[in-house]
């Protein structure tokens, strides 16, 4: 089902078109799904979310990032983890001067040993300002009970976003705004763009679902962007460009080389882009090499494994172009990191830090391949 028709059906009976101030948005007024102690609350299960892709189709969990027939053909791994909300981002527009959350997630364990509760588990408000800016807010850790998540906030109108969790299948998150406040959702009308790859692209080890750089980049290029990130499961799979060839994307990025050995990646990479660009013969696809580890410049064995990673990699891409494959694109690792070597908690995962790096380093030749 297109995106267009989705969202009239959800909202049938309930939408009402309105200018927005940034361009290339609309705004789309709903009804909450009920009322209680002045607060009237919206059901994100029910509504379009940016970073679902395949919206309107039947699947095993509300949030999850593939439809049930997808679902059933990945490889088991991957189908479990695409149950993380990675990159959804609930969008919309208020006048509230306050902002609460109903929120519950399917994992207990909130936190992991190298990445807080906040980022795996937590949900990230933010706020576009008076430049265009989108700016952080507030982040809320799961909880029973209404969680405040703005709080005498200016009550003009105004934009959010509310990023969800990373690392944890969300359960249910209900929006609660004052009785008198108004809300519509807000629907971009460019193409988002799709990002697939490992750990890193899922989210780890950022301190809050804000702080990957897939989120960066989407608040930077003021796009929405889908997250197919899978920890220690990007792998080039075929099914997988099966599944994103339905999508039109505006840009297919894979950055799966952390997850892959340098025969993995000769024997895959090639095969992928095909399927990629036998069903989207327009979309730009950028192949990304691997961050080199901090320490491989002790650790040279390392140093050699990503050396020859990468040496695949850039052979297939040369391949690809050798073969007349159009619309290809090429990012070599040097910038990903850091020269300090401070961007990573063990080595592998971005920091925030790590994250704003790995941004800087993609976000010029984003702009490139869109135009922009």
């Amino acid at each position: 089902m297109r995106r267009r028709t989705f969202f009239q059906s959800v909202l049938a009976g309930t939408v009402v078109l309105a200018g927005n101030r940034w361009l290339g948005k609309e705004t789309l007024a709903v009804e909450p799904v009920r009322s209680e102690d002045g607060k009237k609350w919206f059901d994100w299960a029910k509504l379009p979310l940016e970073g679902r892709a395949w919206e309107g189709e039947e699947r095993a969990t509300p949030f999850g990032r593939f439809p049930k027939r997808w679902l059933e053909q990945m490889p088991p791994a991957v189908a479990s983890l695409s149950t993380h909300s990675a990159g959804m981002v609930a969008h919309f527009q208020t006048n509230a001067k306050q902002i609460w959350l109903r929120c519950a997630v399917t994992d207990a364990n909130l936190a992991m040993p190298h990445m807080p509760a906040t980022g795996k588990s937590g949900f990230d408000l933010y706020g576009r300002d008076t430049a265009g800016k989108f700016r952080f807010i507030k982040n809320v850790v799961p909880k029973e009970g209404d969680l405040p998540l703005g709080e005498n906030l200016p009550g003009d109108e105004r934009e959010y976003l509310i990023y969800l969790p990373l690392y944890n299948g969300t359960r249910k998150m209900e929006l609660g705004l004052p009785e008198n406040a108004s809300f519509s959702l807000v629907e971009r009308k460019e193409k988002p763009i799709l990002f697939y790859g490992t750990s890193i692209m899922h989210g780890g080890c950022a301190s809050r679902p804000g702080m990957p750089h897939a989120a960066i980049l989407g608040r930077r290029l003021d796009r929405a962007f889908w997250n197919f990130g899978f920890s220690g499961n990007g792998r080039m799979e075929v099914v997988l460009a099966e599944a994103f060839g339905e999508l039109d994307a505006a840009i297919y990025v894979l950055d799966c080389l952390p997850n892959m050995n340098p025969k993995l990646v000769s024997e895959r990479t090639v095969p992928f882009v095909r399927k990629l660009r036998e069903k989207r013969p327009d979309t730009p696809i950028l192949l990304v090499e691997d961050r080199v580890f901090p320490n491989a410049w002790i650790y040279h064995g390392q140093a050699d494994y990503h050396q020859r990673n990468q040496a695949s990699l850039k052979s297939s891409y040369e391949k690809l172009l050798a073969d007349g494959v159009p619309g290809l694109f090429y990012l070599s690792h040097e910038s990903l990191l850091s020269e300090d070597g401070d961007a990573t908690v063990d080595n592998s995962h971005p920091t925030d830090y790590g994250f704003l790096c790995y941004a800087n380093a993609m976000e010029g030749i984003l702009r490139e391949m869109l135009e922009i």
